[in-house]
């Protein structure tokens, strides 16, 4: 069965087309066009009336969403948080974990793993987030479960469900190991949660990492004596990093500096969302630790440290395009096309024949009106 979708601005990387069709079948893109398509007999129309088309949206980080977060380790939780992620206009989604005990971390991927992923997003591989990090940047994560990078855990965790991507401490004993082990079990590494000084960085670079994970946040600032993994992912073009985009993990004027000095191209933007995303401002939870959201700010009720996010990805892209003042088809780079280049999935990110038909349509406020998942509606606003 065919769908078109016509009278949409199409904008994917390199492409801002007007007036736009797209031609869908057997879940993928078969031709684009500026003007119209004659629909084949049978398929179903969807006029855009003007809508932004754009490449679905790939979240590598986010915990949670709608009260829900994957460590609760529930299924009816883990569907929802793929579900609702639709509404933002997230296709394709790594559920993120955090730092809490094996069991607990299995129980987490188990739910993941029946979740039927014919109802929301997309779900190649969860993303662990710890247990292997620096004590003393633990940030919003639980130190009593922080331990040594450990690729025999990683394995029986692997085993329940995939391991796309792991953040750890490369400073840790065996960090720089890890990294080369991680690689040859094709799971991306990513660093933060880290203390390392830049001399360890590039160790683990000649080892072949190539990601920061919330860049700037809960890693070794830039200073002029060892400019440490903020000053390596500025230096070092070819590294992935993770970006926070809600004005508030990092500023809008650093938010303009790292896509001066990186890209669009080597960007990636994540909500790092926890349960309260999509929730009214109050008390809840993560990784066991209590948290208190104000204005839409999550913080530790004890301490009061950043307690990952409340950001939903269509806004993230909103702000970088009015901070930055990026041309649309640029800044698109840095919601699927930079995540979906690091994970190895060369399938999606771009609005072309021949990829994935996942594909948001937004107002020019970026309210996601529709999610399209292989050519098929599953999110209508």
């Amino acid at each position: 069965m065919y769908t078109l979708i016509k009278n949409c601005r199409l904008v994917s990387p390199g492409v801002d087309l007007p007036n736009a069709s797209i031609l869908i079948t057997d879940e993928k893109i078969v031709q684009i066009t500026a003007g119209n398509i004659t629909a084949p007999t049978g398929a179903q129309v969807i006029d855009a009336d003007g809508l932004t088309a754009v490449p679905g949206f790939i979240d590598v980080h986010c915990h949670g969403r709608n009260s829900f977060d994957f460590c609760d380790g529930s299924a009816e939780g883990s569907a929802a948080i793929a579900q609702n992620k639709l509404a933002e206009g997230v296709t394709t989604l790594l559920p993120t974990t955090l730092t809490v005990s094996e069991s607990d971390l299995a129980d987490s991927l188990r739910a993941v793993a029946v979740y039927d992923q014919k109802s929301g997003c997309r779900i190649p591989g969860v993303h662990l987030e710890g247990p292997f990090i620096n004590v003393k940047c633990a940030g919003a994560q639980n130190p009593e479960f922080v331990r040594l990078p450990d690729a025999a855990e990683v394995d029986r965790l692997n085993k329940v469900f995939p391991v796309a991507k792991i953040t750890f401490a490369i400073e840790e004993a065996g960090g720089v190991g890890f990294v080369g082990e991680m690689l040859n079990r094709k799971i991306v590494p990513s660093c933060t949660h880290s203390a390392a000084k830049y001399e360890v960085f590039k160790s683990a670079y000649d080892t072949g990492l190539r990601n920061l994970s919330h860049f700037c946040n809960q890693m070794t600032p830039l200073h002029h004596r060892d400019i440490g993994l903020v000053g390596a992912g500025l230096l070092h073009k070819d590294v992935f990093a993770e970006l926070i985009c809600d004005k508030l993990h990092i500023s809008p004027e650093m938010i303009k500096l790292v896509f001066q000095v990186k890209g669009a191209d080597q960007v990636i933007l994540i909500t790092d969302a926890m349960r309260a995303a999509a929730m009214p401002d109050g008390e809840y939870s993560l990784g066991g630790l209590p948290v208190l959201v104000a204005d839409g700010a999550a913080r530790l009720k004890e301490g009061g440290a950043l307690a990952g996010s409340t950001l939903q990805l269509a806004t993230a892209f909103k702000n970088v395009c009015e901070v930055t003042g990026l041309p649309m088809c640029e800044a698109v780079k840095a919601t699927s096309a930079s995540a979906a280049r690091s994970l190895g999935l060369a399938d999606r990110g771009y609005l072309l024949p021949g990829y994935l038909a996942d594909i948001v349509l937004m107002d020019n406020d970026f309210t996601v009106c529709k999610t399209l998942v292989g050519g098929e509606v599953r999110f209508n606003r």
